[in-house]
């Protein structure tokens, strides 16, 4: 609605974004539209719950690079010197107001009527920066809801969408917004407490509404109604499209087989084709078999007595089963000897083979009836001369028209045999034709003769010799099955492209659903990731663990701050990201080591490294499946050891890419050396937040100890409360006492230095590891 693009939420802190990745001139005026409607609907949740819970906004406007850095656990994030800068608007504001800075103010055209807002009384960095501040006064008239595709916005420019990653987004419009108790603390952008201010995308509150939930409700099903219409009109605008280019099938033949002989213009297809084409041969050489049998039955009905025909069937029929079963030898690998199963493969497989294989059945039935037809004329020539005397009664000579039918069951032969082309099939088909018409018209003439002598005497006689009449039936069938197989393997080619197509459609599906679940294993710990694709779930559902042993760190960097510069020779700052992304990779390389198994990195904020040991599965006991009660204490917080280890090699890794770095560019940062880090145990509750980008996040006090633990900490060191410090004693590991230092909300605390451990690389499962970029200590 007020074209947000929502960045993280921090613990209670909402993080977005106007005018990325479209650029918008009315950005200011939607960042403030959307921070009014915060406040209102924290107001609302704060007249219903009876809790002293507030909100504060900032607004700053100005120029942000975007991307994803690191290796694990992407998350899309803005840097700037700006957004620092909405941040401290954020922190030095005032709860239930809309704090927002003079370049904010520039943009606005007199939308809002402002008042000053002093944050430099509040904020000290606004004080330094010399930046000055306004709040904006709330309208009197309610906010609009939009629904009936009323514009918040003033106008609307839509630009080239710039690249995600390293872009830079001039004349952006950000705003934070934190809830805020009935007395404020200094506000700490790495840890907050749970959000409970409504929607993800920042939906405003509308006074006309009684219940701004159900408004809420309202407006997404408007929102998703549109979608789902737009959606379907685009799916039946493909959907035709596709069944349109699937009727033609001309236009699909004529764009990739040849017009004659339908063969496919790409080899390599066409090589597909032939091999992948039907495969079950045995069943059309069976046909073969069938058709000489019943040839042979007739044979025998119309002359008994014509012993051709037998000798024809016998050995037609052994010739037969021989190319039968060797066709079957493939289709039952089992049954008969491999080497008979290789031979039967191989004759599938190749085309000319499969051709030869096909010829010689076909020719063997055609030449028992040409056979057994000539050897009729012999018999019957013995006789005496046939056009005289009659045929004997029951002789091959007084029904010709019999062995004509005949020759139609080996064209029914012929194109059963689904595994050559229809030009095999053609050719076969005119062999048959043409030699039972040579048959029917030279060595039958007199035979034909006398037979339409004898139906002439009956009745009337025809105009059509027999012979000619029974040639030209053969024919037409003949053309009449060659149409019947031309088109059959046109469908089946037509079918194979299909095929084709859904095979490849479903690699690119799978390959998409790879993809598509790495990216969800990289944005969730691989526990919630199957939890989530393991099935369907619904918007509102929720998930959500809690752990009562767990530990806690966060690693920053805290002169990164110094280091980053927008100045032309860093490519207005993308050259001091790339060294981060760098550092950050190699941290989250470290995570790939067996040892840091159980350990969990929850997200980057800036050049802060949070990570968590104890919330994957089996964490607790170090990766054996035995229950938590029946370990010992040491097994227990084994993990907590490893997130100390973790923190040890944080710092050896850093060293190295210090060292590494001393003759590039990029030694300005490699000499401080090290980082501020913090631990500490305890209860948390770990879930997943958001149905549009969910996030993974954990809360509790634990949480916020170890934040306080990085922040009072000093740099190259790892700071620990008391208690951290009795358990990991146990372990081996070296400490030196701080003392009782002051900690914001939490009072005095006693903390220690975690220096190293004294069996480096010796642990309770007795693994050791090997760090990236290690410097060998050759003293």
């Amino acid at each position: 609605k007020y074209h947000q693009l929502r960045i993280k939420i921090l613990g209670d802190c909402y993080y977005c974004i106007c005018g990325l990745p479209e650029y918008r001139e009315d950005h200011a005026v939607c960042s403030i539209m959307m921070g009014l409607a915060m406040v209102e609907a924290i107001s609302y949740v704060r007249e219903k719950t009876k809790t002293a819970v507030d909100m504060r906004v900032g607004v700053h406007s100005g120029t942000v690079l975007g991307g994803v850095l690191g290796q694990k656990r992407w998350q899309y994030d803005v840097w700037s010197t700006d957004v620092t800068v909405a941040n401290k608007m954020e922190a030095g504001g005032i709860p239930g107001r809309v704090h927002i800075s003079q370049s904010t103010m520039d943009c606005l055209k007199g939308e809002f009527e402002v008042e000053p807002g002093e944050g430099g009384s509040r904020c000290e960095y606004l004080k330094e920066k010399g930046i000055v501040t306004y709040l904006v006064v709330v309208p009197k008239q309610p906010l609009r809801n939009g629904i009936n595709g009323v514009k918040l916005s003033l106008t609307s420019s839509h630009g080239g969408s710039p690249p995600l990653v390293n872009t830079k987004e001039r004349n952006g419009s950000l705003s934070l917004a934190c809830t805020s108790p009935e007395e404020p603390e200094e506000p700490d952008a790495r840890v907050r407490g749970v959000l409970e201010s409504g929607e993800e995308d920042g939906e405003a509150v509308n006074p006309s509404f009684p219940n701004p939930r159900r408004r809420l409700r309202l407006r997404d099903l408007a929102e998703r109604v549109i979608d789902a219409s737009q959606n379907e009109q685009e799916l039946n605008k493909l959907l035709n499209e596709a069944l349109l280019e699937r009727e033609s099938i001309q236009a699909l033949k004529g764009k990739s087989t040849f017009r004659l002989s339908m063969r496919f213009i790409d080899p390599e297809m066409e090589t597909r084709y032939s091999v992948e084409k039907e495969k079950q041969s045995g069943a059309a050489f069976s046909c073969s078999c069938v058709v000489l049998f019943f040839t042979a039955l007739v044979e025998v009905f119309i002359d008994p007595r014509l012993v051709a025909n037998y000798v024809t069937f016998v050995v037609g029929e052994i010739l037969l089963l021989i190319l039968t079963l060797c066709s079957l030898a493939a289709i039952f690998p089992r049954v008969f000897p491999k080497k008979l199963v290789a031979f039967s493969t191989w004759i599938d497989r190749t085309r000319w083979a499969r051709n030869t294989w096909a010829m010689a059945a076909i020719i063997i039935v055609t030449m028992a009836d040409i056979v057994d037809m000539l050897s009729c004329r012999q018999d019957r020539g013995g006789m005496g001369n046939m056009t005289v005397g009659p045929p004997r009664p029951g002789g091959c000579g007084e029904q010709p028209k019999y062995y004509s039918y005949i020759a139609l069951l080996a064209l029914v032969a012929t194109i059963m045999l689904v595994q050559v082309s229809h030009m095999v099939k053609l050719t076969l088909m005119v062999l048959i034709t043409g030699a039972t018409g040579a048959v029917n018209i030279y060595a039958w003439e007199h035979i034909f003769d006398q037979y339409d002598r004898r139906r002439g005497q009956q009745s009337m006689s025809s105009l059509v010799p027999s012979k000619y009449s029974m040639t030209a039936m053969i024919f037409i069938v003949m053309l009449s099955f060659y149409y019947f197989s031309r088109h059959v393997e046109k469908l089946a080619r037509t079918l194979f492209l299909w095929k084709i197509d859904v095979h490849d459609q479903k690699e690119r599906v799978y390959e998409m659903r790879r993809w598509n679940e790495a990216l969800v294993t990289n944005m969730l710990p691989e526990h919630v990731a199957r939890h989530f694709l393991g099935s369907k779930k619904r918007d509102e559902e929720l998930y959500s663990q809690s752990y009562d042993e767990i530990g806690v760190m966060f690693a920053s960097l805290p002169n990164f701050a110094d280091f980053y510069t927008e100045e032309s020779i860093n490519n207005g700052g993308i050259e001091c990201l790339r060294f981060l992304n760098e550092i950050i990779s190699d941290f989250d390389a470290l995570l790939d080591e067996p040892q840091f198994r159980c350990i969990t990195k929850i997200k980057t904020i800036g050049s802060t490294y949070m990570a968590a040991s104890g919330v994957t599965p089996d964490a607790n006991a170090n990766g054996y499946s035995a229950k938590k009660e029946a370990l010992s204490d040491k097994e227990r917080w084994q993990h907590l050891a490893d997130l100390a280890d973790f923190a040890l090699a944080m710092k050896v890794t850093l060293m190295n890419i210090n060292y590494q770095s001393f003759n590039n560019f990029m030694l300005r940062i490699g000499k401080s050396g090290s980082a501020g880090q913090g631990m500490n145990k305890g209860a948390v509750l770990a879930g997943v937040i958001g149905a549009r980008k969910p996030h993974y996040d954990i809360w509790g006090n634990t949480v916020n100890v170890a934040s306080r633990m990085e922040s009072t900490g000093v740099m190259g060191n790892i700071q620990v409360v008391e208690e951290t410090h009795l358990i990991l004693k146990e372990y081996g590991f070296r400490f030196v006492r701080r003392g009782a230092i002051y900690v914001k909300g939490k009072g005095e605390l006693l903390t220690f230095f975690l220096k190293g451990r004294e069996k480096q690389g010796s642990f309770v499962n007795g693994s050791s590891v090997t760090l990236p970029h290690q410097v060998v200590d050759s003293s």
